[in-house]
């Protein structure tokens, strides 16, 4: 950075920094920062090309030759990120393409991904070599612990208003949040299958009988016809009657019309 910045105070830049239309650099952070240091005014291009500006950003600058591993993977990962951004339609591209064209370990493009998602102000030191990626992805794996265990309280603060019994079980240790969690999905889907067989059967059965009523359906009840275990009977009228007296009470209180 110092030979950089002494070059362009003496000579001026050579090479403009290149931008895309969102002014976005694809290439020339070092440029950029030494012409600020220099005092020197930048000069700038649009790059606009037809090739993918992720592609162009990434082959500009893996193409320098000091560049360390860890600087590679994040100038690979910062090349994924404006091409997902230029490109919506390819958005599915992965860091494990990325490793592949730039030659780079997977896991090294992992740990930088963990540095660009936790600690993002740490990214272009990366890249600039004034913070290596191994410093870097130890304040970013902190910040993930921190965020992971303010998520676990979260959650579990929302489990005990839904279910305490599970939440008391994850403060023994007696169940994992995961398992908590699963065990708490599984019980609100059997739930609300049910609230879907009652409904469905409800709606079967109330307007149909409601529909009865002022006609001569009941006169024309013949109990020879019916099928002996759906036998219409007092009894099952008075068990009727009782089960709409139960219904309108607990429409009336859950005040639904």
């Amino acid at each position: 950075m110092r030979a950089l910045t002494d070059s362009i105070r003496a000579h001026g830049l050579f090479h403009p920094i290149v931008r895309d239309a969102n002014d976005q650099i694809l290439d020339g952070r070092s440029r950029l920062e030494a012409c600020r240091k220099a005092g020197v005014k930048p000069q700038f291009t649009v790059y606009d090309g037809s090739a993918d500006p992720g592609d162009y950003a990434l082959s500009a600058n893996l193409h320098r030759r000091t560049l360390s591993r860890g600087q590679a993977a994040m100038i690979a990962v910062k090349a994924c990120s404006v091409s997902e951004q230029q490109q919506r339609s390819d958005s599915e591209r992965s860091a494990r393409s990325v490793s592949e064209r730039a030659g780079l370990s997977l896991g090294r493009v992992g740990q930088a991904l963990t540095v660009a998602r936790y600690a993002e102000e740490l990214v272009e030191q990366v890249i600039a070599g004034t913070v290596g990626l191994d410093e870097a992805l130890k304040t970013a794996q902190h910040r993930k612990a921190e965020a992971a265990a303010r998520e676990d309280v979260a959650q579990l603060a929302k489990l005990r208003e839904e279910d305490p019994e599970l939440a008391d079980q994850v403060e023994a240790g007696k169940l994992s949040m995961v398992a908590a969690l699963l065990q708490r999905q599984t019980v609100v889907a059997e739930h609300s299958r049910q609230q879907q067989v009652a409904t469905d059967l409800l709606c079967q059965l109330l307007p149909s009988i409601a529909q009865l009523q002022g006609g001569d359906a009941f006169g024309k009840y013949d109990p020879e016809r019916a099928q002996p275990e759906r036998r219409v009977t007092r009894k099952v009228i008075a068990q009727a009657q009782a089960a709409l007296a139960e219904a309108a009470a607990v429409w009336k209180e859950r005040g639904l019309a």
